[in-house]
């Protein structure tokens, strides 16, 4: 592989962007921290939970003693009650990474949710107009299905999105690939094709974390220990007590979605901790998944099992490669080729 080919451009006006992601409980939140303090940089959540205000000791969000370490996007954006898209998030990312790099900081994007990372490389096309009276009213009927009942939808209006979405699927996104065949006629995987990006590429140097299963499921059960004595239940009941439930778009995640039934006298505490502990690792051997074949082939891979200071200097002396390799390329692109012109 050639320098420049190892390299990957920013993105058209871009600042310098670093990117660290793995599944949950692999390690991200104290790394990016130690990777922030040596770099100078600032970290742009990509998480789709802790984006809802509210959601605190189940997402794992960043304590206030880490925002006071080093400083946090991406977080408390929005009510459980509300929707956040990815596309949402690109938008919200790309105006962050602008600020930070004004600022001579470097955003640092740091999460597990892959398809939020994947809305920056690989823009999201410019959504057509949807009247909000109607997408509201096809919400409300679709929000009564089964997600197996809106795949079954999907696939019958738009086989090709139900393919790609029955393995890197949830609600959400089934939701939104249902919304544009029934309000616009032309189903998502039309819209992909023809339509424009809202926004150039992103093309930030990636850093992947990797562990193996055991591992990564006795670190999961440890943290799900550490979230029920953070007050994961407290959290989850305050909530319940605000009105947020199983339809609440913020409510069904990992850590809530088991709670609830148990609010309600459905279930008991153990039965449903040890959904949250099944479910939390199966949505991480989904995230393991993910990263494994969506990343851009240039990320580069690390042992989590690795010190975290070892691990934090590997990723500022790469960083340091990245910058220096992008500087000279800039060089090159500016120094006038010395070859005489030919007659």
């Amino acid at each position: 592989m050639s320098e420049d080919a190892a390299v990957p451009p920013m993105g058209p006006g871009a600042p310098p962007t670093l990117a660290l992601v793995g599944p949950t409980a692999s390690g991200k939140t104290a790394l990016s921290l130690a990777v922030a303090e040596r770099l100078g940089g600032e970290i742009i959540s990509m998480d789709s939970r802790q984006v809802y205000r509210g959601l605190d000791v189940g997402t794992a969000k960043a304590t206030a003693a880490e925002r006071a370490r080093v400083p946090h996007h991406g977080l408390d954006l929005v009510e459980p009650s509300e929707r956040f898209s990815a596309g949402a998030f690109a938008r919200y990312a790309r105006a962050a990474i602008a600020a930070i790099g004004a600022r001579g900081r470097l955003p640092l994007l740091v999460g597990g949710t892959g398809f939020f990372l994947r809305a920056l490389t690989h823009p999201i096309f410019a959504e057509p107009p949807l009247p909000p009276e109607r997408r509201a009213a096809l919400r409300e009927r679709l929000s009564a299905l089964s997600e197996e009942e809106l795949l079954r939808w999907l696939q019958a209006l738009d086989a090709e999105a139900a393919q790609r979405l029955q393995r890197w699927g949830g609600r959400q996104r089934l939701l939104r690939a249902l919304e544009l065949p029934l309000l616009t006629g032309r189903p998502l995987s039309w819209w992909q094709r023809h339509a424009p990006p809202a926004e150039p590429p992103l093309r930030p140097l990636v850093f992947a974390l990797e562990l193996p299963r055991e591992r990564l499921n006795a670190q999961i059960d440890a943290r799900v220990e550490q979230m029920v004595a953070a007050g994961l239940l407290d959290e989850v009941r305050r909530l319940y007590a605000q009105g947020y439930a199983e339809r609440s778009p913020g409510m069904n995640a990992q850590g809530y979605v088991e709670l609830l039934p148990h609010l309600r006298g459905e279930r008991t505490l153990d039965e449903a901790l040890a959904l949250v502990r099944r479910h939390t690792r199966h949505y991480a051997r989904r995230q393991v998944t993910w990263f494994r074949h969506q990343l851009p082939p240039d990320a580069l891979r690390l042992d989590a099992t690795r010190p975290r200071t070892e691990l934090a200097e590997e990723i500022g002396r790469r960083w340091d490669e990245f910058m220096r390799a992008a500087a000279d390329r800039a060089r090159r692109s500016l120094t006038p080729d010395p070859r005489p012109l030919r007659s």
